[in-house]
C-alpha cells in the first residue's frame, strides 16, 4: 500500500530503508564504512549542487538576479559543508586505511560523473574527460548534454550582454566586467553575481586544497586508486578556474 500524507512515517518519506541499505561493505575493516559514507555524502550534495546550478542557470536566463543570488548561496554552503568533511575523512590513518584499500579495485573518485558534470555547468570544460567514460554510456551521453549546453558562465556573460557591454570576445568580457566593479552602483545586480560566482570559485579552489591535503596525509605520494596519479595530479587542478575573467581584472581595479 502505497503511504499517504497522512499515514506516511520519516522513513517512509526518506526512503531510509534504500538509503540505509547502500552501504555495502567489501571487507571486514572497521573503517570502511567511514570510507564509503563520506563518499556516498558527498555524491548526494554533488547532485543538489547540480539542481541548484542548473536552475540559478535558468533565473539568469531570465534576469531574476535575487533568485539566482539565493541559490548560488545555497551552492556555497554546501561546498563549505563538503570541505569540512575532509576533516572526518582524515580520522584515517594510513594504516587504517591501507587495510581494505585493495578492495576498491579499478574504482577511484575521478570517475565521478557528478563533479564532472558541475565543473562543466559551471564552466570549465575539458572535452578530453568524456574519454574516462564509455561511448554510448548513460554518464558519457550525460556529460556530453553538460558539456555542449550554455554554461552558468555563459549565461552571466549574457546578461552583462544584455545589459548594453560588447561581450563578442574574451577581451571585451573581461572590459566589460571591469567596467561593472568600476561602478558598482550602476550594476549592483551584475556586480552582486560577479561576486557570488568568486564564491563557488573560491570554495571549490579551498575543496581541492583540502583533498590534496588529506590524499597526502592518508597515502603520502602514492598513486590513488583506480591507478590515477594521486596527489600529483590532484595538484595540477589547483589553478583551474570557472570564471577566470573574475580573476584577472582584479589586477586592473
Amino acid at each position: 500500500m502505497t503511504a499517504t500524507p497522512d499515514t506516511m512515517s520519516y522513513g517512509e518519506f526518506l526512503a531510509l530503508d534504500r538509503i540505509l541499505d547502500a552501504q555495502h561493505m567489501h571487507s571486514d575493516v572497521h573503517d570502511e564504512l567511514l570510507f564509503i559514507i563520506i563518499h556516498q555524502t558527498k555524491e548526494l550534495w554533488l547532485k543538489q549542487i547540480l539542481y541548484e546550478v542548473k536552475y540559478a542557470t535558468d533565473l539568469l536566463r531570465q534576469d531574476k538576479f535575487t533568485l539566482v543570488h539565493k541559490a548560488l548561496s545555497r551552492v556555497s554552503r554546501i561546498q563549505t559543508v563538503m570541505t569540512l568533511s575532509w576533516d572526518i575523512l582524515a580520522t584515517l590513518t594510513p594504516a587504517d586505511y591501507m587495510r581494505f584499500r585493495h578492495v576498491f579495485g579499478s574504482a577511484s573518485g575521478f570517475q565521478s560523473v557528478q563533479f564532472r558534470e558541475v565543473e562543466y555547468r559551471l564552466g570549465i570544460k575539458h572535452p578530453q574527460f568524456l574519454e574516462n567514460y564509455e561511448e554510448g554510456s548513460e554518464d558519457r551521453e550525460r556529460l556530453e548534454e553538460a558539456l555542449h549546453a550554455p554554461s552558468l558562465w555563459d549565461e552571466a556573460v549574457e546578461a552583462v550582454g544584455r545589459a548594453g557591454f560588447p561581450v563578442s570576445n574574451d577581451n571585451e568580457i573581461r572590459d566589460a566586467w571591469l567596467r561593472v566593479y568600476l561602478d558598482t552602483e550602476a550594476h549592483p545586480d551584475l556586480y552582486g553575481l560577479a561576486e557570488k560566482l568568486i564564491d563557488l570559485d573560491d570554495a571549490l579552489a579551498a575543496w581541492r586544497h583540502k583533498h590534496i591535503l588529506t590524499v597526502e596525509r592518508v597515502i603520502g605520494q602514492k598513486r590513488g586508486s583506480g591507478g590515477s596519479a594521486g596527489s600529483a595530479y590532484l595538484r595540477t587542478t589547483l589553478d583551474k578556474r570557472a570564471f577566470p575573467a573574475l580573476w584577472d581584472l582584479r589586477t586592473d581595479i
